[in-house]
């Protein structure tokens, strides 16, 4: 379980969130995605004491409020169907600046970017305050099957492998004048694209010898046994608990 190298969506830190064992974080994460996601929509305001809770941990993990706007802009596309919501959605109808739109539709799109948006913002926070190895040994650690571990383990292992054939591809076309400038040269990136998903097949096959040479039966050895402390956990679990509270509030008011 040694997929060591850091990822862009890491921030280097030493504040408190960071040094929470990663599967107290995971699931603090996914219990406060739940709790989001129970949450009635019609409570808008719930939506808004959420983001300040993420504030509060953003604040507390020192990561910068650019930061993690800038990978926010992921969640583009689910916003994109969210706009489209009000003008395809049926029922009752309302017009606002000229425009027909559904009653549905609106509370619909506002469903889905509050909760999107809550959940990506608190996604990009656990993975700017944990490793991805980090996040391995958490998953390990909360006994998600060992097959799923292994493959996001050898993903992230060799995804760095496949863009640096990618690159010295297109270096190897560049220094040969090619250049792709329209739809003629989609044949040569088709072709491209081919040659590439053969040479990481090859490469599998390979890596998969080398690891049945040296013994691989089926399962990685844990390097690293992490543990959290009941402080630890409680401090984690802040989150989501505090979400709770909102939720259950969302409901009854």
């Amino acid at each position: 379980m040694g997929a060591g190298h850091a990822h862009n969506l890491y921030r280097h830190g030493h504040s408190p969130v960071h040094r929470l064992p990663p599967h107290t974080k995971l699931a603090a994460v996914f219990a406060f995605v739940v709790v989001v996601v129970s949450t009635p929509r019609e409570a808008m305001w719930a939506f808004g004491l959420y983001a300040m809770l993420l504030g509060a941990v953003a604040y507390a993990a020192r990561v910068p409020a650019g930061f993690l706007l800038k990978r926010l802009l992921i969640e583009i596309p689910f916003v994109a169907f969210a706009v489209l919501m009000p003008f395809v959605a049926q029922g009752e109808r309302v017009d606002v600046l000229g425009l027909s739109l559904s009653v549905n539709g609106l509370w619909g799109a506002w469903n889905v970017l509050a909760k999107g948006t809550l959940g990506v913002a608190a996604s990009v926070l656990l993975a700017a305050t944990t490793e991805l190895r980090e996040l391995l040994l958490g998953l390990q650690r909360l006994k998600l099957p060992p097959l799923l571990v292994q493959i996001a383990s050898f993903m992230i292992r060799y995804g760095d492998v496949i863009t640096d054939e990618m690159r010295r591809m297109k270096i190897a076309r560049e220094s040969r004048g090619f250049e792709a400038s329209g739809i003629r040269h989609w044949g040569v990136l088709a072709k491209s694209a081919g040659a590439l998903f053969i040479r990481s097949y090859e490469r599998g096959e390979r890596v998969h010898l080398a690891m049945l040479s040296r013994g691989y039966a089926g399962s990685m050895p844990v390097i690293d046994e992490v543990t959290a402390s009941r402080a630890q956990w409680s401090y984690a679990l802040a989150l989501p608990s505090a979400a709770l509270v909102i939720c259950l509030l969302g409901w009854t008011l």
